[in-house]
């Protein structure tokens, strides 16, 4: 340990940062958009009519089914032609970060949506019934009622999902978007310093999901005690 040029990490920090932030950018929109979709797929399959309903089905068990990596190289690489065909513009194309949020925000939901599913169905139907039955309407009791109540019992399996998610934005090296993973691997190739940047990179990861491990611990804990 003590051969190894722990100096080059102070050197590289900047660069490092700026591969932070764009995996926290992932992330967090990712979270924001996807937890918003997957209420709206998990909805539509338990209230919407027939068809709806299996088209969000069709959907949730087509995206849980593809490898994350490869839904990434279909927007990357798929997506821009059939732009480019169907608006006629030549030059039309998807950059990086459009690609990735795209294809995270996609594949995301379909996990989110299951997800929130589960937490619709742990609330007691006879609260729906109770609030139809004084005349409120479904979507209204939906949204004030179940929903609040839902998102609090879910709300460990969500924080799991999203620790799951900040470490898979490190598959974007693939459409060569430079997040802390790439950054760093860039910086240890540059600086022949392989060990010293993994290592480092490593430990961030395990200082982030662990604090997300203690969120859920404690988010578990809560809710046994409402119980």
């Amino acid at each position: 340990m003590s051969s190894m040029n722990w100096g080059a990490l102070a050197h590289a920090w900047p660069y490092l940062l700026n591969g932070m932030a764009t995996t926290l950018m992932l992330t967090a929109v990712t979270i924001v958009l996807g937890i918003a979709f997957g209420a709206l797929l998990a909805v539509a399959r338990m209230f919407g009519p027939p068809w709806l309903s299996g088209l969000s089905r069709l959907y949730v068990d087509t995206l849980r089914s593809i490898p994350l990596l490869l839904t990434i190289f279909w927007v990357f690489f798929l997506v821009p032609p059939l732009l480019r065909s169907l608006t006629g513009n030549d030059h039309l194309d998807v950059g990086p970060v459009y690609a990735a949020v795209t294809a995270f925000v996609l594949a995301e939901a379909a996990y989110f949506a299951e997800i929130i599913r589960g937490g619709i169905r742990s609330v007691r139907t006879g609260q729906m019934a109770a609030a139809t039955a004084l005349g409120m309407r479904q979507s209204t009791a939906l949204r004030l009622i179940v929903l609040p109540q839902a998102f609090r019992n879910m709300m460990p399996s969500l924080v799991n999902q999203c620790i799951t998610l900040f470490m898979d934005t490190s598959l974007v090296y693939v459409i060569s978007l430079n997040d802390f993973l790439g950054a760093a691997s860039k910086v240890a190739q540059r600086d022949g310093t392989l060990t010293e940047v993994y290592l480092f990179v490593a430990l961030v990861y395990l200082a982030m999901c662990s604090l997300g491990a203690a969120l859920v611990h404690l988010l578990q804990r809560r809710n046994t005690g409402r119980a």
